[in-house]
């Protein structure tokens, strides 16, 4: 699943009901640029660490290995 897709759903379980809003909770962020960043599929770690923190959720980043599904 893209990450768009990914936010967008955790937007819903929040009740966050627009981009706008969810610009709104983070630092320096304008709707457009979200919306932009969104569909380009490009966050670097520290947007994904202010996405996380303006839906009140942790962020995970892990490394499975594709042999044996095992978390590095």
């Amino acid at each position: 699943m893209a990450l768009e897709q990914k936010i967008r759903i955790a937007m819903i379980k929040k009740g966050i009901k627009s981009l706008s809003e969810l610009a709104g909770r983070m630092n320096n962020c304008s709707p457009q640029n979200l919306h932009n960043k969104l569909k380009r599929d490009n966050f670097d770690e520290k947007e994904m660490r202010e996405i996380a923190e303006a839906l009140g959720a942790d962020l995970r980043i892990e490394f499975v290995d594709k042999e044996t599904g095992e978390v590095l």
